[in-house]
């Protein structure tokens, strides 16, 4: 399987697992990410979703240039290819546990969209990013541009999407594409392990609604702040804090 999912110690991995062709993404891989991201956000004990490479030393190629260009004259090919990319892009940024992206190697192009659409990006010394559509003369799609700026910003959107180059795992987190230079996601998944799902659930939504454009309060945005302090995870925290003792959240 290229794609699959291994579920250890209350973190799922999401592994692409395609290393003859260094990951490149098929239209069909794509079409995978959706139901084995529901598989995990339906096990109650998972914590985390961690999207990364089965194999150490690489991430992804990007999509397959082979399957673009014998497709590209296709136009219901093209359709589902495009679809495809945006449901597993959407399908992560939305997912309501944390989804963490842990790269080791080159990411580009396509593999570099599905990390963006993650909540955290973790990068070793070997990571190298990119975004190169500009040098097969096609055009990044919408939704993955506005995840780039929503990370670095219009003008360092526009300096890799037009450039095509590829940036290293420092400078990459000089411009906040990056979020941690590590060679684990360990920390990052401890941290998340040991803290409230609730907050991470709720949370997640609410930058997400401030990223889709609200500004604003409103009332189930009240509401949600209202109801966690009758929530479980609110007390059990409040009886941690006062016994000195590490929280256990269901």
């Amino acid at each position: 399987m290229t794609m699959r999912l291994e579920t250890i110690a209350g973190i799922s991995r999401l592994l692409i697992d395609r290393p003859l062709k260094r990951n490149a993404m098929t239209t069909e891989m794509f079409e995978q990410v959706p139901g084995l991201v529901a598989e995990a956000e339906a096990k109650r004990h998972v914590r985390a979703i961690l999207l990364t490479s089965a194999r150490a030393g690489m991430f992804c190629a990007g999509a397959d240039i082979g399957e673009l260009s014998a497709n590209a004259h296709d136009t219901a090919w093209n359709l589902r290819n495009q679809q495809a990319i945006n449901l597993a892009q959407f399908k992560l940024a939305r997912a309501e546990k944390p989804v963490v992206a842990f790269v080791d190697g080159d990411c580009v192009g396509g593999g570099c969209g599905l990390a963006l659409a993650c909540d955290i990006r973790v990068a070793t010394t070997r990571a190298r990013f990119g975004i190169t559509p500009a040098k097969l003369g096609i055009v990044y799609p919408l939704h993955d541009t506005k995840l780039l700026i929503e990370l670095v910003g219009p003008g360092q959107a526009k300096r890799m999407l037009y450039t095509g180059g590829l940036l290293d795992a420092q400078e990459a987190l000089r411009i906040g594409l990056v979020d941690v230079v590590a060679d684990t996601p360990d920390e990052i998944l401890h941290g998340i392990s040991t803290t409230s799902p609730h907050s991470h659930r709720e949370t997640k939504a609410m930058i997400r609604r401030i990223l889709d454009g609200q500004i604003h309060e409103d009332d189930a945005s009240r509401a949600v702040f209202a109801a966690a302090f009758q929530g479980e995870d609110f007390r059990e925290g409040v009886d941690a804090f006062i016994a000195k003792r590490a929280p256990e959240f269901k």
